[in-house]
């Protein structure tokens, strides 16, 4: 890729970002009200504070799923072109998915898929 190709890219996604804002300033609403500042549930007051601990694991759950979940779709590319490239896709995709059981079988023993 040619240098001044990159810069035009670079100075052309500045430009777009730094236009959206400045229309969106100029003919957004600019109302304020300090019941929008509020945590909103189903239209009940919130009583103590909203921000409350959540237990990590929920978070890792989710953050395995949706790596195994993305792993998975490089899976369908690969068995629409596999007769394309013969031993070398197999051996390839072996290795992958050697990949992925190793994360798995890792995060299992950790203890990571259990609900405490």
């Amino acid at each position: 890729m040619d240098f001044t190709m990159l810069i035009t890219v670079i100075l052309t996604a500045i430009t777009l970002v730094a236009g959206a804002y400045v229309v969106a300033k100029l003919i957004g609403p600019r109302s304020y009200n300090a019941v929008k500042g509020e945590p909103f549930e189903c239209g009940i007051p919130t009583r103590g504070s909203s921000w409350i601990p959540i237990n990590v694991g929920y978070y890792l759950f989710a953050i395995l799923f949706l790596m195994f979940d993305v792993e998975t779709l490089f899976l369908y590319p690969w068995a629409i072109e596999v007769k394309n490239f013969g031993a070398a896709a197999l051996l390839s995709i072996g290795f992958f998915l050697l990949v992925l059981v190793f994360g798995l079988a890792y995060a299992w023993r950790k203890g990571a898929l259990e609900w405490k």
